[in-house]
């Protein structure tokens, strides 16, 4: 049996061998195209090159792309589990040529591939052409022998594929596999073509037209090749299955999945297991590229296939977190081609716990709160779609288990109702994700590209230079001069102005001419990652295109920026060595002022861990190591042990930082392209000045550098001695200070309240003013205490009834204008004197209302403390008023 990760080699090296760049899968999340939540198809990470956008080295390439479809238009997600090919997580292999080869040269690689080196048998190969494709037809009859009437003519727009209504487009060409007449189903343009018989396997798109508005208008000027195969589909083929699930891949996951959970895979637990192992696959992937949980954007589609997997968890019966015990068969199956598993496994298998744990306390909700949403609902019945779902939305509680707890009571949903409010979502969501994600490059910077190429940064070696302006753009138009007052942005073919990128601020600084033009740089941005972009306000004289301007950037501003660029590096190096290598850094902000820095770790630092961090950085800083850069490619790199971010770009050449020294190696090896201190000592200082949560699963450190830090350390200093000299002791004997006079403060609050109650009982003597009064028959003892805490009131009230006796005893206590009331009669009387009504009648005078409490014992309050006494006296009236 020819295995998952064999079929993958064999392919990428057929094509490699026959002159196609082997390229890198990109990460999932798309970085050439907003429209895309994921890259759903293999040409994603192409498709400027294919639109004369963006120019590579290399003419013809060959991929393994992941993929994920489960959000947006390209959404399978509902499916999966229970068809033989649908899945969320797939990798697409293809083979690419950027005005090279074509139509005959495409189809004779994918016939020799299937047939010849995979020994796939043409008897059960058909290929598929758009109608009007005649060359095709006549390539497929050549090359391939096959007969006239396993090529077949398709009229409609599956074989036609269009990059949108604008851009290339062309006719396709399918090949499909018949996996036997055991199964049902016909072949393409058949009426059963719909059967699981005939399989396409391997896609092969012509691009030759130019489209506009949905009309082809023009014949493309190169014209272009992207193939499409799905690696699970061809290799469920080889390996003598018709259905994906029955790969060697997804049994290895299934297998451990049945192992776990002691359930087969069979009957209704087929699809369970099925959603798990495809699951675990798309959420491993999205995690190792950067994606976490979140209720927005990716994040929650990264959270729906999660949850969707763990509620099947759940119905096979799993009473512990599963998911993340699973992650190491994944790695063990998919780490060798794509090592990013291998590098985020502990963050991948802490970020499934957790969601899982969070998950399984969500489903008892759920079930409670549906409960309650039905409670009047009887056989026969709807639930509201809107109901359904916000119990999905807000609680997290799937439509699926909706409709699952609610069919054993004869209870429908309305579908139609929660398809409505789930559209009015997405809208919002998609919304959101436009507005906090990369948004399309403009036109004019790939214009400028392609007219200039990238722009050549100087600024490594010098804080100064010259060049030449290339454009000047105002309001997003080019124009020809920026006069007095305006801003505008300004393309140079070099600068020592480094731009805004990996997290660290774009320079400032100045620009002038010898004809008297001089500029304020504010900002440095970088479209398309190739321009270096000066947004300067024009503060004398005016700037033309192509003159030559001297350039200097604001070294003091940018020293400070670089000391905190570089603790950045540190800090990363510090928290994996400290915290584990789960720690990946989420993003960060490198200011002049101050920094930020984002990392992978699912609790709060404790502040031993962040006193452990910020003392190895800084002892990194006193070694005072020299910063070294060398220039290699991105693969030399990560094998070096360089940190790469992923999900950034990288070139055909990085640059590698190394920083420190631990226990005879580098302490910090990192690809980055930002500015840096030359010695480790430029940072002076490191000062962690506070640590918090950003999202599940992501925590966040603010820290300064160099002056700033010591500046923040000198303020706090002065408030110290501040404090001492408030307390006349030193700053040494502070600590203890403080704790003798709080546990004073203490002991004086307890010997007042002791005195206040005291004085409420009538100062512990027997005079007459504090005896008991007769008022109609009864004994009667009141008092208005000021400052007695309210929470006193009761068992001050209780011992004042002890002293009457038999009788009522009744106590106000005013604080800050406000007055608190208890009122207390004995047991032998409170058959005949309610507490509640006494009180009430305290609580009128005092402007409140209500108060309650029980015949013996109740406690209310007002806002007026000033009405104490009148208070005092409504409490004797209303006694007098009780019949004897």
């Amino acid at each position: 049996m020819t295995s998952t990760n064999d079929i993958r080699r064999s392919f990428l090296d057929y094509f490699g061998t026959n002159g196609h760049e082997r390229v890198q899968s990109a990460p999932l999340v798309p970085h050439n195209d907003p429209t895309l939540m994921f890259v759903n198809a293999g040409m994603v990470p192409f498709k400027n090159v294919f639109t004369g956008l963006e120019t590579r080295p290399y003419s013809t390439a060959t991929s393994s792309q992941k993929c994920v479809r489960a959000g947006g238009k390209h959404n399978d997600l509902d499916n999966v589990g229970y068809t033989a090919r649908h899945h969320t997580f797939f990798e697409m292999l293809g083979n690419f040529s950027f005005g090279d080869y074509f139509k005959d040269q495409a189809i004779h690689h994918a016939w020799t591939l299937i047939t010849k080196d995979w020994g796939l048998s043409p008897d059960r190969l058909t290929a598929t052409v758009y109608h009007t494709d005649n060359e095709a037809f006549d390539l497929w009859r050549k090359i391939s022998g096959l007969p006239e009437s396993r090529i077949i003519r398709i009229p409609t727009k599956d074989n036609f594929w269009a990059m949108g209504d604008d851009g290339p487009c062309g006719p396709c060409s399918e090949i499909f596999y018949d996996h036997g007449d055991h199964l049902p189903g016909g072949p393409p343009g058949s009426p059963d073509e719909d059967g699981d018989r005939f399989v396409e396997i391997w896609n092969l798109v012509f691009m030759q037209y130019e489209q506009a508005a949905g009309e082809i208008v023009s014949e493309l000027p190169k014209k272009s090749i992207d193939t499409g195969m799905g690696l699970e589909r061809i290799a469920a083929v080889m390996q003598g299955v018709h259905d994906n699930y029955d790969t060697d891949t997804f049994r290895t996951l299934i297998r451990e999945s049945e192992a776990l959970t002691q359930t087969k895979a069979e009957g209704e637990q087929k699809a369970s297991h099925r959603v798990i192992a495809d699951h675990l696959r798309a959420s491993g992937f999205l995690v190792a590229d950067g994606v976490l949980p979140a209720n927005e954007g990716r994040g929650y589609v990264l959270r729906r296939i999660m949850r969707r997997a763990m509620r099947h968890a759940h119905l096979l019966g799993s009473k512990e977190p599963l998911m993340y015990r699973l992650v190491p068969a994944l790695v063990a199956e998919m780490g060798a081609a794509y090592p990013e598993l291998v590098r985020a496994q502990p963050l991948i298998e802490a970020t499934l716990q957790q969601e899982e744990t969070r998950f399984r306390q969500t489903l008892s909700n759920g079930l409670k709160l549906l409960d309650e949403a039905t409670g009047d609902l009887a056989e026969g019945g709807t639930l509201a779609g809107e109901t359904a779902f916000k119990l999905y939305d807000t609680f997290g509680f799937p439509y699926d288990l909706t409709e699952d707890a609610l069919r054993s009571r004869g209870i429908q949903v309305d579908r139609e109702g929660f398809d409505t409010a789930m559209a009015e979502q997405k809208a919002k969501a998609r919304a959101a994700w436009k507005g906090s994600g990369s948004k399309a490059s403009e036109d004019i910077w790939f214009d400028l590209v392609e007219e200039h190429g990238a722009t050549e940064f100087t600024g490594y070696s010098s804080d100064v230079g010259e060049g030449v302006v290339l454009a000047i753009v105002k309001d997003g138009t080019r124009v020809e001069q920026a006069d007095v007052g305006q801003t505008v942005e300004v393309l140079l073919n070099q600068t020592p102005f480094y731009a805004e990128s990996g997290g660290q601020t774009g320079d400032a600084g100045k620009l002038s001419t010898l004809k008297g033009f001089v500029g304020n740089v504010e900002d440095t941005s970088k479209p398309l990652g190739k321009l270096h972009v000066l947004r300067a306000k024009v503060t004398a004289g005016e700037l033309n295109l192509g003159e030559t301007v001297h350039q200097k950037v604001d070294s003091e501003r940018r020293d400070r920026v670089r000391a905190n660029h570089s603790a950045t590096h540190l800090l990363h190096a510090a928290l994996r060595r400290l915290l584990g290598t789960h720690v990946t850094q989420k993003g960060s902000l490198v200011a002049p002022d101050y920094f930020r820095f984002d990392f992978s770790h699912p609790q709060a630092l404790t502040r031993e861990e962040i006193e452990d961090v910020e003392a190895e950085v800084n002892a990194q800083i006193r070694s005072n190591e020299q910063v070294t850069t060398r220039l290699m490619t991105p693969d030399e790199a990560i094998s070096a042990g360089a940190m790469a971010l992923f999900g950034e770009k990288y070139g055909d050449e990085v640059r590698v930082l190394s920083m420190g020294r631990h226990s005879d190696a580098d302490y910090s090896v990192e690809l980055c392209g930002g500015t840096h201190v030359r010695a480790l000592g430029d940072i002076q200082l490191l000062k962690i000045i506070s640590e918090s949560a950003v999202s599940a699963g992501v925590r966040r450190i603010e820290a300064l550098t160099g002056e700033a830090a010591r500046k923040w350390l000198t303020e706090r200093d002065a408030r110290l001695r501040e404090v001492a000299a408030t307390l006349k002791s030193s700053p040494e004997e502070v600590p203890a200070r403080i704790k003798a006079l709080v546990e004073e403060r203490r002991k004086l609050e307890r010997e007042l309240a002791e005195a206040k109650k005291q004085l409420a009982m009538g100062g512990g003597t027997k005079s007459d003013a504090s005896a008991p009064e007769d008022v109609n028959g009864h004994k009667f003892l009141g008092q208005v205490v000021e400052g007695l805490d309210p929470k006193s009131l009761r068992s001050t009230v209780d011992m004042m009834k002890q002293r009457v006796g038999s009788g009522i005893a009744a106590l106000i206590a005013v604080n800050e204008g406000r007055a608190s009331v208890a009122v207390g009669v004995t047991d032998d009387l409170s058959g005949q004197v309610s507490a509640v009504d006494l009180l009430r009648a305290a609580v009128a005078a005092l402007g409140g209302q209500g108060g309650g409490g029980r015949p013996d014992m109740a406690q209310g309050g007002g806002p007026d403390g000033s009405k104490a006494n009148e208070a005092l006296e409504a409490v004797k009236d209303a006694l007098e008023r009780v019949p004897a």
